[in-house]
């Protein structure tokens, strides 16, 4: 495949990590492995590296292309719902830093088996991974009822034009092709004057369902807590403002000793903080950053640091 995957704010992200020789460092969103490759190489010669994935097409390819770091580095098929589980059971716990960038890569946007680019006519699966079963974009778009799909695609895409694409998607089943889904939603808002495709937020209301993605950031979040060592940090890159605005108030909520509701006089919660905060806004691509790979120009980086526990 032609397509070259570019990893965004590789600087940011390993400065975020303070990456060491010697360190022990997961990144819970492997992908394509260019995060992966530059935290190996800085972490020279002794840092370690899991990497895991919930793309079995990702993991075969990363296993290959980090395959000279082969001593140095581990690839795991595995969501990062098992976080926890996987870095203990690989040795990786605790770590010295963990990322997650929650974007897509661009060998999965041009896989044409997957359905996750609206650029052609493809089946419209967007499961991250199919072997795990479970409903296709093609399955909700052809059962549910108007009333959930709105709902669905106001949720997870903020589209607001959500009512009216989700009606004229009742009314043009079946769909089974991202071409199909692309010609219905243009049809609806593809009048308005905007940067993005007028598909964008369909797609990615669909692909969130599909894979349960905030559910999963929801739950990966305290497991990377819990497996990062006292000075340990947390990477995360987001990709759209739901992305970001659950790592942002997750990131506040664990920097926080008390978070019981303010009109309690007394603290009942017994919360310690966990985080540290280092980024108070997010770190955002450079111009240079995103004239070269104009996919990164939504990207947003936070960090935070481990502290207490043990």
């Amino acid at each position: 495949m032609a397509e070259t995957h570019i990893p965004v704010l590789v600087a940011a992200i390993l400065d975020g990590l303070a990456v060491r020789p010697g360190g022990r460092y997961v990144d819970a969103t492997v992908g394509g492995g260019g995060h992966a490759a530059e935290i190996l190489a800085v972490s020279s010669p002794d840092g370690r590296l899991l990497g895991l994935d919930r793309d079995p097409d990702a993991v075969a390819r990363t296993r290959q292309r980090l395959a000279s770091y082969a001593e140095r580095c581990r690839v795991v098929h595995a969501s990062f719902e098992r976080l926890a589980a996987v870095a203990r059971s690989e040795g990786y716990f605790p770590a010295d830093g963990i990322l997650f960038d929650l974007g897509l890569s661009s060998f999965q946007l041009a896989d044409h088996t997957r359905g996750f680019s609206f650029g052609g006519d493809d089946p419209l699966d967007m499961r991250f991974d199919p072997t795990e079963g479970g409903p296709t974009a093609a399955d909700l778009v052809n059962t549910l009822p108007v009333s959930e799909l709105a709902a669905l695609l106001w949720r997870y895409g903020e589209e607001r034009s959500a009512r009216r694409i989700a009606e004229a998607i009742v009314a043009a089943r079946p769909i089974y092709t991202t071409g199909e889904l692309v010609a219905i939603v243009k049809q609806v808002a593809g009048r308005k004057r905007e940067r993005i495709h007028p598909a964008t937020r369909t797609f990615q209301a669909l692909r969130i369902a599909v894979n349960d993605e905030l559910l999963l950031i929801e739950s990966a979040l305290p497991q990377a807590v819990e497996v990062l060592a006292p000075g340990g940090r947390l990477v995360v890159i987001s990709f759209h403002s739901l992305e970001d605005r659950l790592v942002k108030r997750f990131m506040q909520r664990e920097s926080r000793d008390c978070i019981c509701p303010p009109e309690l006089p007394v603290c009942q919660c017994h919360h310690h903080a966990t985080l540290q905060v280092i980024t108070r806004k997010p770190i955002r691509p450079s111009a240079e950053e995103v004239r070269v790979n104009p996919r990164s120009r939504s990207a947003r980086l936070r960090v935070a640091m481990r502290v207490g526990g043990t």
